[in-house]
């Protein structure tokens, strides 16, 4: 059952000259004063969505967006200091990108985030998709198989961060901790201080294929599922249900699933039905460009309901 109500605001500043015939997206460069401009909107919505009782407005952090589309680098920081300005309402990140991470230091920044916040900031994380802000992090996206197998460690590391007291790790990235001497003695272990006081920590990743069910739903990461059908979406929380079970984990159908659907407007209904389905024709036809076309949108108010119970 659908029981909470969110909004997904990726940070994109009032464009000028937008539609089929507007300004080209590598075309478009603002000022940084205009880009500046979308945290106070992210603080006006999440004000009014805070007077109206939703759940939870979530963010996208991505780098380098000149164009105005997305604008936001870290979303810890930012949930943090509109927790400040709302009374209830929780912000949700849709995704830190790990790679473009160190593990531990955003494992701090979250750990701080959920003391200072008394738990309103819900964790998120992904793998990245615009070569232009993971490559330039020094982190691979070209390579798919190197961006997973370092994400993949990354999550090892950042969950013993949050569960474990003292720990250690060696992996093909990581040696945790360093193998120096440290007051007299041998490092064998490190303790990350502070550590989150809401336990276990919610924690959310985009459902971008069917292979990442297997991973999410054996370890109880959840998962979010945006701009597909009924049909799809069906699919997906029954597999996820199916591959948790596998893993001993009982839920109900959709629970730890978040569907993520768009909504446009238009003055004139048969221009907006006409203009809905040209977009439903392209989905069909163009479903590798869906992530990176639909984060751009101008309009990009998604209503996210999270069906988690």
């Amino acid at each position: 059952m659908i029981d909470k109500f969110s909004v997904l605001y990726v940070g994109q500043i009032e464009l000028d000259n937008v539609g089929l015939r507007g300004t080209p997206a590598d075309e478009r460069r603002y000022p940084n004063e205009r880009l500046a401009e979308a945290f106070q909107t992210a603080r006006d919505i999440a004000q009014h969505m805070d007077e109206l009782g939703y759940y939870a407005l979530w963010t996208a952090e991505h780098h380098f967006q000149h164009e105005g589309y997305e604008v936001f680098p870290n979303l810890i920081l930012l949930g943090t200091w509109l927790a400040t300005q709302t009374r209830r309402l929780k912000f949700g990140c849709a995704f830190n990108v790990l790679p473009m991470w160190h593990p531990i230091r955003l494992a701090e920044d979250y750990a701080q985030a959920d003391i200072m916040t008394g738990g309103r900031v819900i964790m998120g994380v992904g793998r990245g998709y615009h070569t232009r802000e993971v490559e330039t992090f020094g982190a691979p996206m070209l390579d798919n198989k190197a961006n997973q197998e370092l994400f993949e460690e990354q999550m090892e590391v950042l969950l013993k961060c949050f569960n474990e007291e003292s720990w250690s790790h060696k992996g093909k990235r990581y040696t945790i901790p360093a193998p120096v001497e440290y007051r007299g003695y041998h490092l064998k272990e490190i303790t990350v201080v502070p550590r989150p006081i809401h336990l276990p920590v919610e924690i959310w990743q985009p459902i971008a294929s069917g292979k990442t069910l297997p991973y999410i739903a054996s370890r109880g990461i959840k998962g979010m599922v945006t701009l597909n059908g009924e049909r799809i979406f069906d699919q997906v929380v029954r597999a996820y249900q199916a591959e948790a079970a596998k893993a001993g984990r009982q839920l109900a159908l959709g629970q730890d699933i978040c569907w993520g659907v768009g909504r446009g407007a238009c003055r004139a209904p048969r221009r907006a039905c006409r203009a809905s389905a040209t977009a439903s024709r392209r989905r069909r036809g163009s479903a590798g460009r869906l992530a990176s076309s639909s984060s751009r949108s101008a309009s990009s108010k998604r209503a996210t309901l999270d069906s988690s119970t």
